[in-house]
């Protein structure tokens, strides 16, 4: 029996995903699951032996500095916060470039069905020639059908990964735009001090300047293009996602 029965075809449908507002670092803090909650509770055991506790290294001894010269005081914080990703949310730039991301990665899609469909029926034709022709020839073309499913698969990746180097490109830009707006934001309202509003517990509308940048931003930036999606050579490729493991 041939062994390349034990092998699928392993080409995935291109379903990609593109968010904007995931390119702002400006979430909150991501607090990973303790042990208590990733793993059930040990049942109770009888106590081990005691023993000896590892040495533990010595700690370095903090040196004792001279003070240095007194200087000028900080200003007094005048603080404004800002939601990126709200921006980005509305921002009619952003939302072309993930239109435009969307819809080269669903042709890039069709076409990886296309190349599926491809591979299937060349594993078809394979199986049918079991003990028809000899051994070594069914595995030759096994193996070259697996070289051939290996490099379409390899192709795919690249290809995804320019189109989401263009619009990480693309989206650069309205950083770019956005990080000038908000200093002019600051400037206008007296502020010395921006922080992400995802990260503070309580501030009042009047800090907040999300919709004065975001309606500026518009204003100033209502639309980018995307550059070409360009496979270069030796480009770095994210890992795919695993999936479910089919």
């Amino acid at each position: 029996m041939s062994r390349f029965s034990r092998y699928s075809v392993v080409l995935p449908f291109l379903t990609f995903g593109f968010a904007p507002a995931a390119y702002a670092q400006s979430s909150g803090y991501f607090m990973p699951p303790t042990a208590q909650q990733s793993a059930p509770a040990p049942k109770p055991q009888a106590p081990a032996p005691a023993a000896q506790a590892p040495a533990q290294p010595a700690q370095p001894q903090v040196p004792n500095l001279p003070a240095l010269p007194a200087e000028q005081a900080p200003p007094t914080a005048v603080i404004g916060v800002i939601s990126v990703p709200e921006v980005l949310q509305k921002s009619t730039a952003a939302q072309g470039v993930q239109a435009e991301v969307q819809k080269r990665q669903a042709a890039l899609g069709q076409e990886a069905q296309t190349a599926r469909t491809k591979i299937e029926a060349e594993q078809k034709a394979i199986l049918a020639q079991q003990g028809k022709i000899s051994d070594s020839q069914l595995e030759a073309k096994e193996q070259a059908l697996r070289d051939e499913i290996a490099a379409t698969q390899t192709k795919f990746q690249e290809k995804n990964q320019a189109i989401q180097n263009a619009g990480q490109e693309a989206l650069g830009q309205i950083e770019a735009e956005l990080i000038a707006i908000i200093r002019q934001e600051a400037q206008a309202h007296g502020m010395n001090l921006i922080l992400h509003r995802e990260q503070v517990a309580l501030n009042v509308a009047a800090f907040d300047i999300t919709d004065e940048a975001t309606a500026e931003l518009n204003k100033l930036l209502p639309s980018v293009k995307v550059p070409p999606s360009v496979v270069t050579p030796g480009m770095a490729v994210n890992p795919p996602d695993q999936g479910d493991g089919q």
